[in-house]
């Protein structure tokens, strides 16, 4: 199914026996009428009280992702690009926000339905540490690029992904790629991108570090002396592991935003220890981060930069995996999402399908086309969205009030860059951690399905590329079907997205 919702989908069935629910109630003129009728609330047997409740709580589970993917995005591969740039951060932010606004204000008017769209952290890692270094290794000047200029370059394929994810809506095509993709691939990819981002978070806490000998090996606890850069790696690894139990408890006792309360709580305690400090240069002025927005997110998509080494077949066929990924990562993501949480919640119709589904699914797509333009990674219907539904969220109205609480977020644009990498980890890890319980589902009985559900989810964290994870599974699905005579299993559009990845390897 998906990937962020399969991770949830037994906590969103549960919601069905433990929301709360409350009946409609009449509406007086004015602008309660106007939202009767926009919303039709009556109708979904709810009331503006328990909509706006719903979207406030929806919108405080949401929240740490604004917070986490300009951080992630501007701090990527620092081996590569170096330190993390605070202005890049502080734009993004604005361009995030902005984009999940838009998304959920689809998913409000259009769509009508209680959903949120925010940037998907598993797309958003594999924009930051997959596709950007890619950009720096394709472009003319190779190790030269910044990473302003690689993350402009990576948002033309987030831009063209939403359009093929819009395009596939015509002639039932979308439905056709879903249902073309194995039941136990499209399990595994999201226990295999919750690995993926786990590992991301243990290397940005610096609770794993390199090792020549082993590749990676465990933090020396012991070791509080500062490194050549002046940082004590220690002292990160304690402070994550610190905020993710923080998470945990809060979680297992039911709070609400207790993501985004780990987040802040480890960034306080990292100022207090001296973990980190404020930047000296550091601005608190709204109208200079929103100028880092329209100098660096705002339509800076960088076409040219994409074959300003040439055309050549490494080239495309690199470009043509990563395009493919994120559309069917953003498609699977929508898809699970919408349609897992909506049944577990009975907000189907009478014929047991799950209510404006396709409307639904649209909205994301237009929602990445918005990512591109705005300067952010994928924006995707987010598992988050069940905390409102099981508040009782039935309705647009719920969305909108969401959306409304994104713009007013916007104000915190300037103190985004204080967020210290350190402090996002523990919300990664936690997300990795719900998105492995999917795994159970995976049918490993049969070793044509289980061998390669096992590669889609070991290959990802271990290859540090989603990309390779899903062309592992499917040629190696491909290839078991056909040697054990069950080659009827494999569709067409397996077949083909299988025969691009083996295309990309070959070329290189």
């Amino acid at each position: 199914m998906s990937t962020e919702t399969q991770t949830l989908q037994k906590a969103s069935e549960e919601s069905l026996h433990t929301g709360s629910h409350h009946p409609g109630e009449p509406t007086p003129n004015g602008a309660s009428t106007w939202l009767e009728r926009t919303f039709q609330l009556s109708e979904n047997n709810t009331n503006i009280r328990t909509e706006i409740l719903a979207g406030v709580t929806t919108f405080f589970a949401t929240a740490f992702t604004i917070l986490s993917i300009p951080n992630m995005i501007a701090g990527s591969s620092p081996d590569t690009f170096g330190p993390l740039d605070p202005r890049l951060a502080a734009a993004i932010f604005i361009g995030a926000t902005l984009a999940a606004a838009f998304g959920t204000f689809l998913k409000a008017f259009y769509a009508k339905l209680p959903f949120v769209q925010a940037p998907g952290m598993g797309i958003g890692s594999y924009f930051a540490v997959t596709v950007m270094p890619a950009m720096a290794l394709i472009a003319a000047d190779g190790a030269d690029l910044t990473r302003a200029q690689a993350y402009q370059m990576g948002l033309v394929l987030v831009l063209v992904a939403g359009i093929l994810f819009w395009l596939t809506s015509i002639g039932g095509l979308r439905q056709k790629i879903v249902d073309g993709i194995p039941t136990n691939i499209k399990i595994a990819l999201g226990s295999g991108i919750g690995l993926f981002i786990t590992l991301l978070g243990l290397r940005q806490a610096g609770i794993t570090r390199p090792s020549p000998g082993t590749f990676v090996t465990l933090v020396n606890f012991s070791n509080w002396t500062p490194d050549d850069a002046g940082v004590i790696w220690a002292r990160g690894a304690v402070l994550a592991l610190g905020g993710l139990l923080v998470i945990a408890v809060l979680s297992a006792l039911k709070v609400r935003g207790a993501i985004l309360i780990g987040i802040i709580g480890t960034a306080v305690a990292a100022y207090i220890t001296g973990h980190v400090t404020v930047p000296a240069d550091m601005s608190f002025s709204m109208a200079q981060d929103w100028g880092y927005f329209f100098n660096y997110s705002f339509f800076t998509l960088d076409f040219g930069g994409l074959f300003s080494g040439g055309v050549t077949g490494a080239v495309i066929s690199t470009l043509i995996g990563m395009v493919l990924v994120f559309t069917l990562v953003n498609m699977l993501d929508a898809l699970g999402t919408i349609d897992g949480i909506s049944r577990a919640n009975d907000m189907v119709d009478e014929n047991g399908e799950t209510k404006r589904l396709q409307h639904g699914l649209t909205a994301d797509a237009i929602g990445t086309v918005a990512s591109g333009f705005l300067g952010t990674s994928s924006i995707t219907t987010v598992v988050s969205s069940s905390t409102g539904i099981r508040e009782g969220g039935r309705t647009g109205l719920t969305s909108l009030t969401t959306g409304l609480l994104f713009v007013v977020a916007l104000v915190l644009a300037p103190f985004v860059p204080l967020i210290p990498t350190v402090a996002v980890a523990p919300a990664l890890i936690f997300v990795g951690c719900l998105m492995m319980s999917n795994i159970k589902h995976v049918d490993f009985d049969d070793i044509t399905e289980a061998v390669p559900a096992f590669l889609t989810i070991a290959i990802m964290p271990l290859t540090f590329s989603i990309a390779n994870g899903i062309a592992f599974g499917l040629i190696s699905y491909m290839v078991l079907k056909v040697a054990t005579g069950k080659w009827r299993q494999v569709s067409p559009v397996s077949l083909i997205i299988a025969a691009l990845f083996v295309a990309q390897f070959v070329l290189g």
